[in-house]
């Protein structure tokens, strides 16, 4: 088999991950890196061990034998990385959430369709095999009938005014910051597990500091504590900090969500409880091998994840023996393996949230907007 070869587009902290992935497949080259500068990028290969490195992303679109792309950018700028990407013929990877608006998202369907290329959004949370279990147990009924959903995605990491980072901006980030960079994630994984859709919430976001303190230069996020007044400037925030939605999903399913980025002590907390007819389960990303289950007239259950003990459908995605935890990372492998088996082979199946997927996640992060405005209910479908 030919090994393929791919070009990661950003060079932050997302682009390091997608590296790594990609380079764990075994059949895929990391070709290539992008930053915004060439002395970003040129920094960026020198510690990943990646030789071609610049800060012009379409000289490498140019190149015939890259396969695919890598869209690890900032919000703003995956819809023309992406979208000059594909009509460059290239496979690609996008970073969530897919665009800054439906319109653009739209288009990105439309054309990932003309060009019938392989494209994926990164929601590769889906991808821990305790999650995938989760999904196995519904589909097989094991829960019943799914009445509630519920959890939280909560982190603490912009909690002092002195915390900074880009999606802060909404000129880079789009006007949603804590809900489209992690409620996204949430909504995403909530329907992918039941199988149903969210067709109505109501919305409500808070930004608690409404000044932060932009360092005068670049540093890293954890680092503004340490700041002295003549190292930043105090500058007016316009994204949200929390955000909280009720909603409805399918016929009768009810559940609400919050997401925070100030929440003390969350470092990655996104929990997920499904309580059904006949039993409920709760996981925690924070405790990524443990499944909660719970039943009404037998003793509640806490297993963990074992390769032999899960179904067939959820097996598939664990690598490691029971004890063996399998964590964030792992996740992008067992993501990126399933997008890369459809670059070398188009009768693959898809087993990637692709950008209809992407697409409908800006659908709903708009309708979160919407509700905000309204201060009520809004119908999704």
């Amino acid at each position: 088999m030919r090994k393929l070869k791919a070009a990661v587009i950003g060079a932050g902290f997302m682009g390091r991950v997608h590296t790594e992935s990609i380079r764990r497949l075994g059949n895929v080259e990391v070709a290539a890196v992008a930053g915004i500068s060439a002395e970003e990028a040129a920094a960026f290969g020198k510690a990943m061990g990646i030789e071609r490195t610049t800060g012009d992303y379409r000289t490498l679109l140019a190149d015939p034998k890259i396969d695919a792309v890598h869209v690890c950018t900032p919000n703003a700028l995956h819809y023309p990385v992406s979208k000059a990407a594909m009509k460059a013929g290239k496979h690609v990877v996008c970073e969530k959430p897919l665009t800054l608006d439906v319109a653009e998202a739209a288009e990105m369907v439309k054309l990932a369709k003309a060009t019938k290329l392989a494209n994926c959004v990164n929601h590769n949370l889906r991808y821990y095999p305790v999650v995938q279990q989760i999904r196995a147990m519904i589909a097989a009924g094991d829960l019943g009938d799914i009445l509630l959903v519920q959890g939280t995605y909560s982190q603490d990491w912009l909690l002092y005014d002195t915390d900074y980072n880009w999606r802060i901006e909404s000129k880079d980030n789009g006007r949603l910051r804590a809900m489209g960079d992690i409620g996204s994630h949430w909504m995403d994984m909530i329907q992918h597990l039941t199988g149903m859709k969210i067709t109505a919430l109501c919305a409500d976001l808070q930004t608690f500091h409404k000044t932060r303190k932009k360092p005068r230069v670049a540093i890293q996020t954890f680092a503004g504590k340490t700041l002295r007044p003549e190292d930043y400037d105090e500058v007016p925030i316009d994204t949200e900090d929390y955000g909280a939605v009720l909603l409805r999903m399918g016929d009768r399913a009810r559940g609400a969500f919050t997401v925070s980025q100030v929440a003390s002590g969350c470092k990655n907390r996104f929990q997920v409880e499904i309580f059904g007819t006949k039993g409920g389960v709760m996981w925690n990303q924070e405790k990524p091998d443990e499944l909660w289950i719970g039943q009404r007239n037998s003793p509640n259950q806490l297993i963990m994840k074992d390769q032999s003990l899960l179904y067939p459908a959820a097996a598939s995605y664990a690598d490691l023996p029971g004890g063996h935890s399998e964590g964030y990372d792992d996740t992008h492998k067992q993501l990126h393996r399933r997008f890369y088996r459809k670059v070398a082979d188009p009768s693959a199946p898809v087993e990637f949230p692709t950008f209809e997927d992407g697409l409908w996640g800006m659908k709903l992060l708009v309708k979160v907007l919407e509700s905000v405005e309204k201060q009520g209910w809004v119908k999704t479908l």
